[in-house]
């Protein structure tokens, strides 16, 4: 190897040469002066850790998708009774 493939780069040169952020960044929706006032905190609902034997094929399909299969199997379990609680009323 007869030159180094390593760059060097300032802050200022990440972020432009003002000091602010690069133009070739798009610019966010106008989200309006009451946003803030409409905002609703949203925190996650408790978990409950459980013991549960489930087919092996059901878990592996779930396994294959990768990391995030126990929430994503929570969320299967989540639409169905939401959708019996709909049927029920």
């Amino acid at each position: 190897m007869t030159e180094n493939a390593t760059s060097r780069y300032t802050l200022a040169d990440l972020m432009g040469k003002d000091g602010g952020t690069r133009d070739d960044a798009p610019a966010g929706p106008d989200l309006g002066p009451d946003f803030w006032d409409r905002a609703e905190l949203v925190l996650p609902r408790p978990l409950k850790s459980v013991h549960i034997r489930i087919d092996e094929d059901v878990y592996d399909f779930f396994k294959a998708q990768g990391k995030g299969h126990l929430t994503r199997m929570s969320a299967v379990l989540r639409s169905y009774v939401e959708a019996q609680r709909q049927r029920q009323r």
